[in-house]
């Protein structure tokens, strides 16, 4: 891959010096692992179980399924990829498998883009 240099960008004074810029180009690395997640929840169907298991954990995939109006195939695949990026969590009971939210994080996640939402202008 090119890297483009510092001089591509324009002729005029930067507001921050190379070194600070060189930083911040490193400190992006971290991001790395944030994309999937918020690919995952760029769908409706995930956002709505996640939300539904905020607000009654310990969810089986058939309440699920009903409550999104899916198969029972179709919430086990969202459940399986949320499971896969760590924002679900399921445990056996019996012949049963029941999800809930994999920890604060998620919940926090969810409820300030809720907030940001309710915020913006209508």
């Amino acid at each position: 891959m090119n890297r483009i240099t510092h001089q591509n960008f324009c002729n005029l004074d930067c507001h921050i010096p190379p070194h600070r810029s060189k930083e911040l180009s490193h400190s992006l690395a971290q991001m790395e692992g944030v994309t999937p997640i918020f690919k995952a929840l760029a769908d409706e169907t995930r956002v709505k179980i996640i939300y539904a298991l905020l607000q009654e954990p310990n969810l089986c995939v058939c309440d699920l399924a009903q409550i999104t109006d899916l198969t029972v195939s179709g919430a086990s695949h969202h459940l399986r990829l949320l499971k896969n990026l760590g924002l679900a969590r399921s445990h056996k009971e019996g012949k049963h498998v029941h999800y809930c939210i994999h920890d604060e994080h998620v919940k926090i996640i969810l409820e300030e883009a809720l907030n940001h939402c309710n915020h913006l202008p209508r």
